[in-house]
């Protein structure tokens, strides 16, 4: 007489089965683990980047809340590092942002910061377009959006006193 398997038996033991589930799931938890050390690297570099930018800030206080004019009439070196600390800037931002998406804190820090720095952009994005085609789509959108909203647009791009 031949004995019919359980339906279980075509696919092993129930410890094989339990094995088989318990790897499953090691190997979801890695996979998690790995999206994890991806997330709080991403946030461990944009902070970093962002207290570069600070230290460059710190240092360079003509830089932070620029007298704009007094750069365009300066020197070239001046007018060539005061670009490089509104890129570095514009990078930390868009850094920043994109690793803190959820908090609206590290938005408003950039906001604040970018104000001054306006006039520059009106004048660089009038004379270079492809300045600002550098960076990402959300960072030509934030810096266009916050053009319109202080009302600097050229010919004059004069920040108002708003």
């Amino acid at each position: 007489m031949s004995q019919q398997a359980a339906w279980w038996q075509k696919y092993g033991t129930l410890a094989q089965m339990a094995q088989a589930t318990v790897a499953l799931l090691g190997f979801v938890a890695i996979l998690l683990q790995i999206n994890e050390i991806r997330t709080a690297n991403r946030a461990s570099s944009a902070r970093t980047v962002f207290l570069g930018y600070t230290d460059l800030a710190f240092k360079n206080p003509k830089f932070a809340y620029p007298d704009y004019d007094a750069i365009k009439t300066g020197s070239r070196d001046d007018r060539t590092q005061y670009e490089s600390f509104v890129s570095y800037f514009l990078y930390a931002c868009e850094e920043t942002i994109a690793a803190f998406a959820d908090k609206r804190e590290w938005q408003a820090s950039c906001d604040y910061d970018l104000r001054p720095h306006l006039p520059f952009l009106c004048e660089k994005s009038r004379a270079q377009p492809a300045y600002l085609a550098t960076y990402g789509a959300d960072t030509q959108q934030w810096v266009k959006t916050s053009l319109q909203t202080a009302s600097v647009a050229p010919p004059d791009c004069k920040l108002g006193k708003t």
